[in-house]
């Protein structure tokens, strides 16, 4: 192979192993994150809370928290291989039992999908 294709193969691999990116608007996503923040904390100095704090969650597997004490189902979902990427949080924020039935997650979930687009986005800048 040519320097030239192994650049190409190199940039498709790089290209192919990239995260999922949300498509929302980051900014917006911090005003309805205001929703979450009785139970859940980001950025500097983040703690858990009811919930787990988030920071680092997009892209990685479920109930990876050390200091938080999921539920059973949680932990359950996570051993079954569930990460947290723009399409399982869009199942998970839509309504969050339908993914984990027995999550400790009593929100009902987001209905616009719109606003689970931004929040993610949001999301997507603490990690």
């Amino acid at each position: 192979m040519t320097i030239l294709k192994y650049a190409t193969v190199a940039t498709l691999l790089g290209i192919l192993a990239s995260p999922v990116l949300a498509n929302g608007d980051a900014k917006k996503g911090s005003k309805i994150f205001n929703k979450c923040k009785a139970c859940h904390a980001v950025g500097e100095g983040a703690k858990n809370k009811v919930g787990p704090s988030l920071n680092g969650v997009i892209g990685n597997p479920a109930a990876q928290n050390p200091d938080y004490k999921y539920s059973k189902a949680m932990i359950e979902a996570a051993e079954g291989g569930l990460v947290w990427d723009t399409e399982s949080l869009n199942e998970y924020l839509t309504k969050p039992k339908s993914l984990v039935d027995g999550t400790k997650m009593s929100f009902a979930g987001l209905r616009k999908q719109s606003d689970i687009d931004d929040v993610v986005a949001y999301l997507e800048t603490f990690n």
